[in-house]
C-alpha cells in the first residue's frame, strides 16, 4: 500500500511540474511580448497575475461544479500550468526592486492593487463562469 501511495505521489508531482514548465513557458513568452524596463512600472507583471487569477476563478467553476475531470487535471492546470503563469515571486521582487530605486509609495500602490485585482479577477472568472456555464442550465 505504502508503495502505491508514493507511486501516486510522485505521478501529481510529474504532473505538476509539466504544467509549471507549460506556465513558466507562457509567462515567458508574455515578458517578450511586453517587457517591463528596470525602472518601469511592472505593467506585465500585473496583467499575467491579474490574467491568471481570472483562469483560476474560471477553472475551479468548470472541474467542482460543471464537469467531472480526470483527477490529474486540477493539479496540471490548477497548480501547474497557472502556478508556473502566474508571477507572485516576481511581484515581490518587483516591489523590493521599487523600493530600492526610492519609489515606496509606487510599490506600496503596486502591492495594493495587484491583491484587488487578483481577488476581482477570480470574483469575476467565478461569476462569470457560473452565469454562461451553470445558468445556461436553468
Amino acid at each position: 500500500m505504502r508503495g502505491e501511495a508514493r507511486r501516486r505521489e510522485v505521478v501529481v508531482l510529474s504532473v505538476i511540474a509539466a504544467g509549471g514548465a507549460v506556465g513558466a513557458g507562457a509567462r515567458y513568452e508574455v515578458g517578450q511580448l511586453w517587457p517591463t524596463g528596470s525602472s518601469a512600472f511592472p505593467w506585465t507583471t500585473l496583467g499575467v497575475n491579474a490574467v491568471g487569477c481570472l483562469i483560476i476563478g474560471v477553472f475551479l467553476v468548470v472541474v467542482t461544479e460543471v464537469w467531472s475531470v480526470h483527477p490529474l487535471l486540477r493539479p496540471f492546470f490548477g497548480t501547474g500550468v497557472l502556478g508556473g503563469f502566474t508571477t507572485f515571486s516576481t511581484y515581490c521582487a518587483d516591489i523590493e526592486r521599487l523600493v530600492a530605486q526610492e519609489r515606496a509609495g509606487i510599490a506600496l500602490a503596486y502591492l495594493a492593487v495587484t491583491v484587488v485585482a487578483a481577488m476581482a479577477a477570480v470574483t469575476i472568472g467565478v461569476a462569470a463562469a457560473r452565469r454562461a456555464l451553470i445558468g445556461r442550465r436553468r
